[in-house]
Parts: structure tokens; sequence; C-alpha cells
């Protein structure tokens, strides 16, 4: 954030389940599981009642809010000092404390090891190709970066039927697993002496 604020919990990914919910919490209930987002839907804004944003009047994302909306104050401390929250979900903890419109309900039978890149990786690339990019049947795709996120747009390059998607990284490595994920080209910047795009 612009105004770094220490000490705090980090952390933006994670599987959990409701240990208790707080008044009038009607949405989740303890045992619930769920995926803590950090761009979370208050679901009454514009922007939640739009069908074109996801960018909640209440719950977008500030990393500089290190309190709880409800009365600006943490739920963590240690030696009776204040340990502030991050994204709002602070997930790297064993527990942590969320807006309601920070979760969403899932599925109790998905494991939540592995369901816990889609409250980001997936949710965010596959959603900015998907969503955003919105490439037409047949087109070309480029993504720079094929980490989790890049291999997610990737994907979603691929479920929107892109004929050609170039996978564009430093890391070698990472050509066989773009291909997984839909790649039909990868590209390596260092092996070539012209900037990437020519």
């Amino acid at each position: 954030g612009q105004n770094p604020l220490f000490p705090r919990i980090l952390g933006h990914e994670a599987g959990g389940v409701v240990e208790s919910v707080g008044k009038g919490v009607i949405d989740v209930q303890p045992g619930d599981h769920v995926l803590p987002i950090f761009t979370g839907e208050c679901k009454e804004c514009p922007h939640c009642l739009s069908e074109a944003s996801n960018m909640c009047d209440l719950l977008r994302i500030n990393t500089e809010r290190g309190g709880m909306l409800h009365d600006g104050h943490t739920r963590f401390s240690k030696d009776g000092k204040p340990i502030y929250h991050f994204l709002g979900t602070s997930t790297f903890s064993k527990y942590t404390v969320v807006h309601v419109g920070q979760v969403a309900k899932i599925n109790p039978e998905a494991p939540l090891d592995k369901v816990c890149v889609l409250s980001c990786e997936m949710s965010t690339g596959f959603g900015a190709t998907v969503n955003v990019a919105k490439p037409k049947k047949g087109g070309f795709v480029a993504v720079f970066g094929l980490g989790a996120v890049g291999l997610a747009a990737a994907e979603g390059a691929r479920v929107c039927e892109a004929s050609r998607i170039i996978g564009i990284d430093l890391n070698p490595n990472r050509s066989e697993e773009a291909k997984k994920f839909g790649c039909t080209e990868f590209v390596n910047p260092k092996d070539h002496n012209k900037p990437i795009q020519e």
C-alpha cells in the first residue's frame, strides 16, 4: 500500500470453515466451507448490482485498511498491541476475521487445500480473460507471465476458443505447463534479440 501499516497478518488466498458468525449474519453459518475474497461484495451498492463491475463501494480493495469496517478496530493482537488486517482477509493465520461480504460459500466436499487458488489466482486470470479481454473465437491472445494467474488467463482464452494463445515467460520450465492450460505457443524473450512484440 501507499502507507505501509505494520505489524499485520498478510495473505489473501485460503479455504476455510466458518467457526462463528456475528450478529445479523445470515449468508453463512458455523460449519460452512468458504473462500475468503479480497474483492468483496456488499450486494447492495451500484457496483454490486451491475453486471459490469465488481468494485464494491464498501468492500473494494484497500491495502491501507487495517481494521474491520464496522468500527475500524483490528481483531488481532499480541501482548495487548494491535496486529493489523490485510485486504480484509489476513489468510496467513490459523484463524481470521472477515466481513461476511468477503467470503464465498463453497461445496463442503471441495478440498480446501486445492480450491484456495480459486479465491485469487484462478478467478483473477480466468476472469480477466473471459470477462474483460473477451477474446473472439478464432482470435489471437498473448499472455505475459505464466505463473498461476497467467496460466488461468490462458485457460480463459482456451475456453473462449482463441485459435492462437501465445504464452510468454522468462522461465523455460513453464513451457510444458503452459500447454496444459491452452497455450499453443511458448516464447521466452531471452531467446530473442528483438523486442518480444516484434
